[in-house]
């Protein structure tokens, strides 16, 4: 570890030197820092992140994407302060986030501003395993109790992935890549515009052969043939953003995103009734249903698999009236999420479609830019289907939203607003938010504040699965945040800091003494504090700093599982002779308690797991005007760590491409 932090140093030292070792020269447009980066989940309009109120936002930018040259979003979401990325194991595997601390639930993720939560999951949370960078312009992530502008389960906050949108000459590329693990990709994209119309669509293919799941890695679970079979992963995603403009003041678009993807899984060994005495994972596990008991099968078949089908759409009518003072939209959107299940026997043992539709209208009125009033009405409906446990349901939610941004002068800008859901089984609910924020010209200092409420309703399986309960309820929360943000040298430096606290009520969990989804007596309390610092000390290079630390607490004052209380990143970016660009992430994330269930082959409990650090390193570079030449090498010192108890991550790693532009 030591000698791992001291090459990181050594690493760090370089890049900040770099500048002054390397010859000058003129910074191509395409490197120009963009400090006015547009922010749209916020406010759920097109603003400038100095005009989202208090709003607290981390912006994963097309640039980002580019330089970090990763697969998967969830790989770019790790270093986003007040955010945490669990996975069962390699690619492709179940990988959910937590903001501030709060369960994976409590997070609304987006495509394109449609929902990707899987309304036939357990607890309707989104699983990040499938999602590939394809043709993605941006990540937002807004922090903080978002229910007012997106209703339920933006009760802890809200991911948006954007695609990107064609504009000018119409251009294609084209790449492959591969590296460890038998990992290959191949892919391609066209955007641009033609008279009225733009558009851009994207394909790829992604097979690897990947890792046994069970770590193998791991000398405290159960060896001996039972973590030797590789996991792999293949993914095809498509996806397309297609626009039209009718008119200056009246234009249709569309997006689609579609994934088809299979994922090699392995079983979790808890022992046998009554003891218990293992937790977990081998490659497989047969039970016998006459004696009820169940042992590890290195011999066996291991064909244990989940194979994915996920789409989102929507289409836009957009309108302006009154020389653009009166904008409107009418939005008709939704999803299909399949998830079809395999035993190790290859035969199909669960299948869940979980689908959803929405339809609504969203108006503003816009007086001088002083003023910007936002009405919106939506119907939303969430379906669930298994034929494997017999499941038919389905239930959906009005919805009436309001919310007023007042910019006075140069320095203050408020956000308030308030909903109102009327769902079909848990009832009404109204939330509100308030986020104020003030700019003080001379020193450069923002000072920004927020508080509002969310509701989360039941899901369908919480509801009416063998582990149902019909009585359930909405969960409620309410969080606020105070900080502070401060430009220096021209925006050279800036830093800040943001204090934050959330609390749920009724939390709906699991309960093991009724093996039934019950409301939790008591509150569940997180708090902590995120503070970031990004700098450019020279002209092509670029830093950042960030730094979370996360307290939860669930009804009975322990904390909450696979939380890390401390996590830090730092990420170097560096543009070398015009074409090239070298990219540098270490991430260091504390020690997080485990679930009740983890024991090692002896029995023995596994309370915690130890904390660990992460050194990424990516580059690319322009070998001619449309060739570039890219690789990186993940996890560069090899180091062990686990997400989830017994379950692998990657070690050392690598991966170079090519693509091709024209």
């Amino acid at each position: 570890m030591k000698k791992g932090l001291f090459t990181c140093g050594i690493i760090v030292v370089f890049l900040v030197l770099a500048p002054v070792w390397a010859q000058e020269k003129q910074r191509p447009e395409s490197f120009v820092p963009k400090m006015q980066e547009v922010v749209v989940t916020a406010t759920r309009s097109e603003r400038s992140p100095d005009r989202i109120g208090g709003n607290t936002a981390t912006v994963i930018t097309a640039e980002d994407v580019e330089a970090k040259k990763q697969m998967t979003v969830q790989a770019l979401l790790k270093a986003v302060p007040g955010l945490d990325v669990v996975a069962n194991g390699g690619l492709g595997t179940r990988t959910s986030v937590f903001i501030r601390g709060a369960d994976a639930k409590n997070t609304l993720v987006l495509v394109d501003g449609v929902m990707f939560n899987d309304p036939s999951s357990p607890t309707r949370s989104a699983d990040f395993g499938n999602l590939t960078i394809d043709n993605i312009d941006r990540i937002e992530v807004v922090r903080g109790p978002l229910s007012v502008l997106y209703g339920s389960n933006a009760t802890a906050g809200v991911v948006n992935i954007i695609t990107k949108k064609g504009h000018g000459k119409p251009r294609i590329n084209i790449g492959v890549e591969g590296g460890s693990y038998s990992t290959w990709k191949i892919y391609g994209t066209g955007a641009g515009a033609y008279r009225n119309f733009n558009f851009s669509v994207s394909g790829s293919r992604t097979e690897t052969g990947g890792f046994s799941i069970a770590n193998d890695d791991n000398k405290r679970i159960l060896h001996n043939g039972n973590t030797s079979e590789k996991d792999g992963w293949e993914n095809t995603t498509l996806t397309g953003r297609f626009g039209v403009d009718i008119s200056s003041d009246f234009d249709i678009n569309a997006t689609v995103r579609y994934l088809d993807s299979r994922t090699e899984l392995d079983d979790f060994f808890s022992g046998n009734f009554p003891d218990f005495n293992a937790g977990y994972a081998v490659d497989q596990v047969d039970f016998d249903p006459a004696t009820f008991l169940s042992a590890p099968n290195p011999d066996g078949s291991k064909k244990q698999r989940v194979d994915n089908q996920n789409l989102v759409y929507k289409l836009n009518l957009h309108n302006f009236f009154f020389d653009r003072i009166v904008e409107s939209t009418l939005y008709l959107q939704g999803s299909d999420l399949n998830r079809d299940g395999f035993d190790a026997d290859g035969i199909a043992s669960f299948d869940f479609d979980g689908k959803s539709h929405e339809f609504g209208w969203q108006g503003s009125f816009n007086h001088k830019d002083i003023n910007i009033l936002h009405l919106g009405a939506g119907y939303f409906k969430e379906f669930l289907e298994s034929g494997s446990s017999s499941l038919d349901e389905d239930q959906d939610i009005t919805s009436f939203w309001i919310q007023d941004q007042l910019l006075i002068g140069d320095g203050f800008d408020i956000v308030g607003g308030i909903r109102y859901d009327d769902h079909e089984r848990a009832g009404s609910a109204a939330t509100f938010r308030i986020s104020p924020a003030y700019t003080l010209s001379k020193t450069g200092s923002t000072l920004k504040a927020s508080f509002g409420t969310g509701f989360r309703a039941p899901s369908l399986f919480e509801l009416f699965s063998d582990y149902g309960n019909e009585n359930l309820k909405e969960e409620k929360s309410r969080g606020w945040d105070v900080g502070f943000e401060q430009a220096l040298f021209e925006d050279k430096i800036r830093f800040g800091l943001t204090y934050f606290e959330m609390r749920f009520e009724d939390r709906i969990d699991f309960d093991l003494s009724t093996y039934t989804y019950n409301q939790l007596t008591g509150d569940t309390k997180t708090k902590g504090v995120e503070t970031f610092l990004r700098c450019t000390p020279a002209e092509d290079l670029n830093i950042l700093l960030n730094y979370t630390y996360t307290d939860t607490e669930d009804p009975e004052g322990e904390p909450l599982v696979r939380r890390p209380e401390n996590k830090v990143s730092f990420t170097a970016r560096y543009r070398f002779f015009e074409k090239g660009m070298l990219n540098l992430d270490i991430l260091w994330v504390d020690e997080r308690k485990t679930i009740s269930s983890a024991r090692d082959v002896n029995g023995n409990r596994v309370e915690k797991l130890n904390a660990y650090t992460l050194v990424n390193l990516s580059a690319y570079y322009g070998l001619f005007e449309s060739l570039q030449l890219y690789g990186r090498v993940d996890n560069l010192f090899d180091e062990f760590y686990e997400h989830a108890w017994s379950y692998a991550t990657p070690g050392i790693s690598a991966y170079g491409g090519i693509r091709y532009n024209f």
